[in-house]
């Protein structure tokens, strides 16, 4: 059977053709019935009258049942075009109908936007969510800015390379997943928080122009605009410094929305820069909201946010139970020149500026990076100042001092907040709204009913020993 697309049923006008699709309303009239059914190209009204036989099976039809339907392609009389909808001025004349597979009554209605609909029950039927207007578009407009993304990249050369998911633990940075390993029992691999060390590795390889959609793990408590998993747009280059990577970036952020969202006005271009200091000083954060109108959701502030401060102090010491500084952003950052004599000497820690550079919108960090670290040596005296002692450094990040050590060429990047990115720009107020399948706010999935226990075969093989924690404990906050 050959199928035709709804978005081209104008060039079959006075044909019969067959659709398959998804019903979005039935109105059944006693001899006719008349239909909208849509297809992932767009929608069209059908109707069935005169034919008995097709009427008996049209009685059946449910809302969001799957068909095929076979039709003629009408010109609707004049004062019947409907002007505001998709193919308004045409109709399907119903001559079969074959149901695919009849749907069960919706659980919520989504013909209309679903943000109404309680969260637990949105993400349990998260399939049928995902059907909805709103929701469909927006993952739709996702895909599409990915591949905006990883055009206009390609063209300037840049290699897409995947990077592992089971990597090494660190006590660096926020808490990870961990997954231990059944053959080697008592040790285990971490879930990435983000692909650094690896996109780092990448450069000392000489690919010199690197990214990819990086799926990145963090065992943190889920908000607004963060979820346990996430994806990054991740991207590193070689021989560049970080005038490089700025302007690189802000091209590609103008470009994706002059192209992809013409209805969005950004306020100013180039986009203006703010130290960490003005901008604490001025706003008391470092991801300043700068619109001149936020009432108006088309409005579009950047900022890049420079000069941040390299370490921070720390109320805890680390664990050997050494040091009081911290890393501000990751610890692979490079000390701006004018801070290198007080970065090397261990000296005025609280001065030193880091080459770490934040693109903030809305009031939104999404994106953030820095010119890295190349030199073995300068990057070991950052865990020298964190009260790291030589066999702590050597066992976490040896492998980095040895690349490094291997003519690795001075290099920059930044990471996207892909989720938070598309969040604003869809007008949208949580990341859910913008992933096909997020987890609640504590954490859970509640269409996979994860996470679940293992039974004790699985966990003798594994050589876990399983001490249960209080559901309701957890989920109360305790």
């Amino acid at each position: 059977m050959e199928r035709t697309l709804i978005k081209d049923l104008h060039e079959h006008t006075g044909k019969e053709v067959t659709i398959g699709a998804i019903v979005s309303v039935v109105r059944q009239q006693g001899k006719m019935a008349f239909f909208d059914f849509r297809d992932r190209t767009s929608v069209i009204q059908g109707v069935v009258f005169g034919k008995p036989e097709v009427l008996e099976v049209a009685k059946e039809v449910t809302e969001e049942s799957s068909l095929f339907v076979t039709g003629i392609v009408n010109q609707r009389p004049e004062k019947m075009v409907n002007d505001k909808v998709e193919n308004g001025d045409i109709e399907l004349e119903i001559t079969g109908i074959e149901i695919l597979n009849k749907s069960e009554v919706l659980p919520f209605p989504i013909r209309n936007d679903t943000k109404s609909i309680n969260e637990m029950v949105r993400l349990k039927y998260r399939f049928l969510d995902l059907r909805s207007e709103k929701m469909h578009s927006n993952i739709i407009n996702r895909s599409k800015v990915q591949k905006f993304i990883r055009d206009f990249l390609t063209k300037l050369d840049f290699f897409e390379i995947e990077t592992p998911l089971l990597s090494a633990p660190t006590q660096e940075g926020s808490r990870s997943f961990v997954v231990p390993h059944r053959i080697w029992q008592g040790k285990f691999f971490s879930l990435p928080q983000s692909p650094q060390q690896y996109k780092q590795l990448l450069m000392c390889s000489g690919f010199e122009k690197y990214f990819q959609f990086a799926k990145c793990m963090r065992d943190e408590d889920s908000r607004g605009d963060r979820q346990p998993e996430f994806t990054q747009l991740d991207m590193e280059l070689a021989f560049v410094n970080k005038e490089d990577v700025i302007s690189l970036n802000e091209n590609l952020l103008i470009d994706l929305v002059e192209k992809n969202y013409p209805e969005k006005k950004i306020q100013e271009v180039p986009f203006p820069r703010m130290t960490y200091k003005e901008s604490m000083e001025k706003y008391g954060n470092d991801r300043p909201d700068i619109r001149t109108e936020k009432d108006d959701p088309n409005l579009l502030a950047f900022v890049w946010i420079t000069d941040f401060p390299m370490f921070e102090e720390t109320d805890t010491q680390n664990i050997d139970g050494t040091g009081k500084w911290t890393f501000s952003h990751n610890p692979f950052s490079k000390p701006e020149d004018s801070s290198m004599e007080n970065f090397m000497s261990k000296g005025n820690i609280g001065e030193i500026i880091s080459t770490q550079y934040d693109i903030v919108l809305n009031g939104f960090e999404i994106g953030g990076g820095s010119v890295r670290n190349h030199d073995p040596v300068k990057l070991k005296r950052t865990f020298e100042i964190m009260g790291y002692n030589e066999d702590r450094i050597n066992k976490n990040f040896g492998h980095m001092l040895t690349a490094l050590s291997f003519g690795c060429p001075p290099h920059a990047g930044i990471a996207w907040g892909f989720d938070r990115l598309m969040m604003i720009l869809e007008n949208e107020e949580n990341i859910r709204e913008v992933m096909a399948f997020p987890k609640t706010r504590e954490g859970k999935d509640m269409l996979m009913e994860s996470p679940s226990e293992i039974n004790i075969e699985q966990a003798l093989e594994l050589g876990i020993k399983i001490n249960k924690k209080d559901e309701d404990n957890i989920n109360n906050g305790g």
